[in-house]
């Protein structure tokens, strides 16, 4: 199950564009500030740091790549 849908993500990301991608991270964004209402107050701070964690241990991987293409010469 889980081979054939990350056979679906790389067939996804394969006919997708720059603004297709775009899209998914306006989604996921709009879902996350609608998850960050429902918090109740008291318990905020440790959500925020787990997101935060979370955050950066994807947006370091994804802007690493972003300049390895960058650098890259055209072929």
């Amino acid at each position: 199950m889980i081979k054939a849908l990350l056979a679906l993500g790389d067939r996804y990301a394969a006919r997708s564009s720059w603004k297709d991608f775009a899209l998914v991270k306006f989604c996921l964004f709009s879902m996350g500030l609608i998850a960050g209402t429902m918090i109740p107050k008291e318990k905020k701070g440790p959500v925020i740091a787990v997101a935060a964690a979370i955050f950066a241990a994807s947006y370091v991987p994804l802007m690493a790549k972003v300049f390895r293409v960058a650098a890259e010469k055209d072929e």
